[in-house]
């Protein structure tokens, strides 16, 4: 639970760094961009629940996704559920709703987090901010 928890937090703040690189075809948002295109077998655009089923968290979870329940996947229904996912992760790691993880919310709630805590904190101002957390991940992504 805890490693998801980190998890979570990390691709909280990470949608937007992921967009940058995967505007380029690199890094974990390109690699996922050609796994959803190998799955996309009658190169519609879209994920049926048949081609889904090459993909387990999609397939899992495909009726959330499928806002419209025309069984059908789109990028857009991809997109909204995983930014409303960050949101709901982010919510759980930030108790106190101030739109930062303090030191303390990290070590309750996210020890993994709390061990990278002060080379994520860019400022030193000892808050956790999205921005952070998104420059840290593109940091880890272009040392990999």
């Amino acid at each position: 639970m805890k490693r998801i928890t980190l998890i979570a937090a990390l691709a909280v703040a990470s949608s937007a760094a992921f967009a940058a690189v995967a505007a380029e075809g690199h890094g974990p948002r390109g690699a996922i961009a050609e796994r959803l295109k190998q799955a996309d077998t009658d190169g519609n655009g879209m994920l049926s629940r048949e081609e889904a089923k090459a993909l387990p968290m999609i397939s899992k979870h495909f009726d959330e996704i499928d806002a419209d329940h025309d069984g059908q996947v789109t990028a857009e229904e991809l997109r909204a559920f995983h930014q409303k996912r960050q949101a709901e992760h982010w919510k759980k790691l930030d108790t106190d709703g101030d739109g930062r993880i303090s030191r303390d919310e990290a070590k309750a709630n996210a020890p993994r987090l709390f061990e990278h805590f002060d080379e994520i904190d860019a400022n030193k101002d000892g808050f956790i901010t999205p921005d952070e957390l998104r420059a840290a991940m593109m940091r880890h992504h272009r040392d990999r």
